[in-house]
């Protein structure tokens, strides 16, 4: 039955793994909200409902913070000697005997082991790089921009590379932001500068950002280079998105800095559990005749933990959104996108009996995209459905944005959200990381997530969304296709040809070939694993049969959007399961980027290279990769 038809008079049962109810008002806020999650006190929030009074209760896991910086913030709070100690027991404690070496013709150690794909990141360190996404640039398609969580200084920072020979080989770097000191105060509009860069205000911690997490790219049309990440803080509920600039005649190999103190270059900062920031997505408009024409966006989740009666369980997580007219310098004050719709949106006053109860605010994983008409789409997972529905849904917004953002008159202007397609999460295994159960790819033993990416044929303006859902009884990536500018959706369809194996976290690009929709989505795939579709009570963990065991590949897929399911090439070899300290953790998405004709540059991470250096706390090195492929 269509969701907007079903009934919307039944009645919410109760509801919540977290506390529930409660107001926004409560008296002691987390003190740190990462810490809470990762040490298990505050758990991902749960809804139970009945499609009828009689009907049986069921309940939905809603979206929670993320894979990247709770890793993030889990290497950074907890001591590492557990998870070091376990990994080089597993084979000799002594130094190795692999030689650490360079590429003459590279900047770092780029070509190790590379099997014919071009490693990105240009360390040394055999210490983690994953969760990845690439752009190109439209002044100059060779210049490639990428960006992935990078563990080469010890706390997880995000990394940044650069090519400027069509992704033969690569640059990279770490954002400059270790100066900033946290005062979301001093971000409150004063005279002359209409803007408020933060959501809460308030007092700041006084000290800096110590890690940072989520990582994207983009370009404008005039090669002006963009990068945005979430700093955050090891003591504190400080956290901050930062969208920095690369000047065009910079390709990508220098940003500019992030001052002490000033709004220049910040998206959001604030230090309160009611505004913990997480997956930021970043695009520009380099549609020549837009009327928006260069204009830069970013937009984020932003959770609120201040409910239930001890002030410190899950309110909501809405969509955010900001823009910038001048080039990432200034931004617009951040305001909340995710819409109410009466028509898709249930339970919006379930834990914060201040919202509206049609409020679309169990959202994450947002992904926006600029059209050919100066609009603005933008997509993302939502878990507000109707009562005795198990699943979750994609949403998507039209957006109109106008005004300044320095004269303080910016605004996204977006209408209330439409329905993408459902995300079929019923049966779902899930993994126990040491927080209680969690959506997982049970085979290497990683967290997952339904999250959908977005693309646009420049050509016409169709808009595409992919996701992973597990409709099929396993991991299958989805794609549905706006003809109209993202207003409605056709139905989704499978894009994999292959089953018996789970097939996730998808990226997708439209070719600039000149006949139709040819579409490209790029996944892993992974070995399933025995009862995987009956996970037993608590979910999944290691040594079970299968788990950590499951072998992995990246795929590249293309077709017409209308012919699915699509051909597609291995592009990686097969690859071993995270170990050791990086255990869990693939990152949440990985990339692809379309540069000229059919030509594509799918990136990833895995684990093919061996870490001679036991005492690093990992027996495979995870890195990144990309290669040029024609598009199937």
């Amino acid at each position: 039955m269509n969701r907007t038809k079903k009934t919307t008079l039944m009645l919410l049962l109760s509801a919540v793994a977290l506390t529930a109810g409660g107001t926004a008002g409560a008296q002691e806020r987390s003190k740190h909200v990462l810490y809470d999650v990762v040490t298990g006190k505050i758990k991902a929030p749960e809804l139970t409902s009945r499609s009828a009074p009689d009907a049986a209760p069921v309940t939905r896991r809603l979206p929670f913070i993320s894979t990247g910086p709770l890793k993030a913030a889990e290497a950074a709070m907890k001591r590492a000697a557990a998870p070091n100690a376990t990994a080089a027991s597993q084979i000799s404690s002594d130094e190795g005997e692999s030689e650490v070496t360079g590429e003459p013709e590279t900047l770092g150690c780029s070509d190790r082991t590379s099997n014919h794909n071009v490693r990105v990141n240009q360390d040394c360190t055999y210490r983690r790089q994953a969760e990845e996404k690439i752009v190109y640039n439209p002044a100059n398609p060779d210049n490639l921009l990428a960006g992935q969580n990078d563990s080469r200084v010890g706390f997880n920072q995000c990394g940044i590379d650069w090519s400027t020979d069509d992704g033969k080989h690569w640059g990279d770097l770490l954002p400059p932001f270790r100066q900033r000191i946290n005062d979301p105060e001093a971000l409150v509009a004063t005279p002359g500068d209409p803007n408020r860069h933060t959501i809460i205000g308030g007092p700041g911690t006084g000290h800096t950002y110590d890690f940072a997490s989520d990582p994207a790219p983009a370009f404008d049309s005039r090669g002006r280079g963009f990068f945005t990440c979430v700093a955050l803080d090891i003591f504190t509920n400080a956290n901050m998105l930062f969208a920095v600039q690369s000047p065009a005649a910079a390709h990508g190999a220098f940003f500019f800095n992030i001052a002490t103190a000033g709004r220049k270059f910040v998206v959001d900062e604030d230090n309160d559990a009611r505004a913990s920031l997480d997956k930021p997505f970043i695009a520009a408009d380099t549609f020549d005749d837009s009327p928006n024409r260069d204009n830069v966006y970013a937009t984020w989740s932003v959770f609120n933990f201040s409910c239930g009666p001890n002030g410190n369980g899950y309110c909501s997580s809405t969509i955010f959104g900001s823009m910038s007219t001048d080039h990432g310098l200034t931004w617009s004050t951040p305001e909340e996108i995710s819409g109410i719709s009466p028509a898709l949106c249930f339970f919006g006053d379930a834990f914060d009996p201040t919202r509206h109860p049609h409020s679309c605010d169990f959202d994450q994983g947002s992904d926006p995209a600029p059209l050919p008409n100066g609009n603005l789409v933008v997509i993302f997972n939502n878990g507000n459905t109707p009562p005795g529905d198990a699943n979750s849904q994609q949403l998507a917004l039209v957006c109109h944005p106008s005004g300044s953002s320095p004269a303080g008159t910016a605004h996204l202007n977006c209408a209330s959200p439409t329905e993408v397609g459902e995300d079929i999460t019923f049966g779902e295994p899930q993994c126990n990381f040491g927080r209680g159960p969690e959506e997982c790819i049970p085979g290497p033993f990683i967290r997952s997530n339904d999250l959908p990416r977005i693309a646009v044929n420049r050509r016409n303006g169709h808009v595409f969304a992919t996701w992973q859902d597990y409709r099929n009884g396993e991991y299958d990536i989805q794609l549905a296709t706006s003809t109209d500018g993202g207003q409605t959706w056709g139905s989704s369809a499978t894009v994999n040809r292959d089953s018996g194996l789970d097939h996730y976290m998808p990226a997708d690009a439209a070719a600039l070939s000149k006949w139709g929709d040819h579409v490209g989505v790029s996944y892993y795939r992974s070995q399933r694993v025995p009862n995987e579709n009956t996970p037993p009570k608590g979910g999944f963990a290691p040594g079970q049969p299968g788990v950590q065991q499951g072998k992995s590949d990246y795929v590249l897929a293309g077709g017409s959007a209308a012919d699915t399911p699509f051909k597609f090439k291995v592009v990686s070899p097969v690859f071993p399961p995270p170990d050791g300290a990086q255990a869990g953790f693939n990152g949440d998405y990985s990339g692809l980027t379309i540069n000229r004709g059919d030509e594509a540059h799918p990136i990833w991470s895995d684990t093919r290279n061996v870490n001679p250096f036991p005492l690093n706390g990992v027996l495979h090195d995870e890195d990144v990769f990309t290669d040029k492929v024609d598009l199937p």
